[in-house]
């Protein structure tokens, strides 16, 4: 069974559909590329995909749960324990250090804090970023922030993370150096990867590719 699921997926705003009838599906541990222009509906289908919106068409399924019919609070347990996501801009919380940024996520859900310096302690270390764990968020360059983005989603070991433009905001190289660190650590975890980009070079990491053009896929459902 497929971990992530959109089938005859729609959404409109007013009167004007930005995405209709799209189907895919994303195995446990695939690495997917949404690509395409600005406003092709790329990071619609990507709310529509992590519950944050849900479709006027078809469904989302997560690991076989249709999204559209949980409750606000099991979409909620959803987002923290089965699904992370990078954003383009990273929003950590800047009165937490680097660590403690990582943790939150832990520590919303009571792990027991063996497990949970146990857990950072090994991403901080993943990420490359051991020498700057009690670093605040200021302190740290784009690159170093959205290292620690990507750790803090990979925390609860989800089975899906969602990266809208992770590489964005970055210059070319520390672009390319958080690319190379989505690919390895979601092949270390296991965590299927959905990674919304404009660019080529980022879709590279991906084993499949799907061009989105006007609300659909230029090479058909996946």
């Amino acid at each position: 069974m497929a971990v992530l699921q959109a089938q005859g997926v729609g959404r409109r705003f007013g009167s004007r559909w930005v995405i209709r009838s799209l189907d895919m599906a994303l195995e446990a541990g695939e690495r997917v590329a949404l690509l395409g222009p600005s406003g092709c509906g790329k990071t619609t289908l990507l709310n529509l995909l992590g519950g944050l919106d849900r479709p006027d068409e078809g469904m989302v399924l997560l690991e076989g749960e249709p999204l559209h019919r949980a409750s606000p609070a099991r979409l909620s347990v959803l987002r923290r324990t089965r699904l992370g996501t990078i954003f383009q801009f990273f929003h950590l919380i800047p009165t937490l250090t680097a660590e403690e940024n990582i943790e939150l996520p832990l520590r919303m859900l009571d792990w027991p804090e063996a497990a949970i310096r146990e857990r950072c302690t090994a991403l901080i270390r993943s990420v490359g970023l051991t020498h700057r764990a009690t670093a605040w968020p200021a302190e740290l360059s784009g690159g170093e922030m959205q290292r620690v983005a990507v750790a803090r989603a990979l925390a609860a070991r989800p089975a899906v993370l969602l990266a809208d433009e992770p590489t964005g905001n970055l210059d070319r190289s520390s672009g390319r150096a958080v690319l190379a660190l989505l690919a390895e650590l979601t092949e270390q975890e296991g965590s299927a990867l959905v990674l919304v980009t404009h660019s080529e070079a980022a879709a590279g990491i991906c084993h499949r590719v799907l061009r989105m053009e006007d609300g659909q896929f230029l090479a058909g459902p996946a």
